[in-house]
């Protein structure tokens, strides 16, 4: 009898987890589509093109997930209320059809779903994955932080323009412009080095995480602030780098690196440098919580 019993539960258990996996595929598969094809081809608005770290960070959300399946079956099934306030809103974006909360609809659905599913258990089990997919999801953040970028293309453009006087260049910076070889560059507020930070924070989090020490303060402020530093360090170089092609009419190397692969291959080198910063700072902070 006691078996009898056990394999309906079961098969009710599956059929509910596979009516809800279809859903979430039906609703959601289109706009992850969008977007990575808008990242891999960069064919999707500047703004959310400083969201093409979740071509990395997704698949390892969903391979979070996957690891901790066997602890989400343990835990017991509960309501908690969050969860159908955050299902409600999570429905009222996806069906206000505009661009953005659409997007945002996503991680409030799957917030929504932990809390209805396992309550605030199953939300802390999960909260480092949802908060990738929150901080993969495109928004206008970096359209509203644009304004207030001034500070930091002036530096950039300062040091840019120091190092190519170093290097015996005929160089004239004035706040974000550069004069060199007849030639003007602009450090514009896309070039001012978010996208990078974002992505140098965003796998920073995930190196964290993988290497357990997440729960460390200590470690995770040392880290991220090196991070920081590289990121706008590397960000500096770049613009340099750009400059002084463009200043010497070397149109294929500006667009290579600007445009091109090579931009890519370069961002690819920095984050390996936060590897490197890691593995240095371990050293020095016994892997312990605080």
């Amino acid at each position: 009898m006691q078996i009898g019993r056990k394999i309906p539960v079961a098969i009710e258990r599956y059929l509910l987890d596979g009516a809800i996996a279809a859903l979430l595929v039906i609703l959601y598969a289109p706009l992850l589509i969008h977007w990575v094809d808008g990242w891999l081809h960069k064919s999707i608005s500047i703004e959310h093109e400083y969201f093409s770290h979740g071509l990395i960070g997704l698949p390892f959300a969903a391979y979070i997930v996957w690891t901790q399946r066997q602890q989400w079956r343990q835990l017991p099934d509960t309501i908690h209320p969050l969860g159908v306030a955050l299902l409600a809103l999570g429905g009222t974006f996806y069906l206000s059809g505009q661009s953005e909360l659409v997007n945002l609809s996503m991680p409030a659905v799957l917030a929504g779903l932990c809390l209805c599913l396992k309550g605030m258990a199953g939300f802390k089990l999960q909260g480092f994955p949802l908060l990738l997919v929150f901080l993969a999801t495109p928004t206008a953040v970096p359209y509203l932080l644009a304004p207030f970028t001034m500070p930091l293309q002036q530096l950039i453009a300062g040091v840019a323009g120091f190092i190519l006087i170093q290097l015996g260049m005929d160089v004239t910076v004035n706040q974000i412009y550069l004069f060199v070889g007849g030639r003007i560059v602009e450090v514009a507020p896309y070039c001012a080095g978010l996208k990078m930070l974002f992505t140098s924070l965003y796998v920073g989090l995930m190196l964290l995480y993988w290497r357990g020490v997440l729960d460390s303060r200590k470690m995770m402020i040392v880290f991220l602030s090196g991070a920081v530093i590289i990121s706008v360090t590397a960000n500096i170089i770049r613009n340099t780098l750009l400059t002084f092609f463009h200043g010497t009419s070397q149109d294929s190397a500006f667009a290579w690196l600007h445009d091109g692969w090579g931009g890519d291959v370069y961002s690819a080198c920095m984050l390996g440098l936060l590897v490197v910063l890691l593995n240095v700072i371990e050293k020095f902070y016994p892997q312990t919580s605080e």
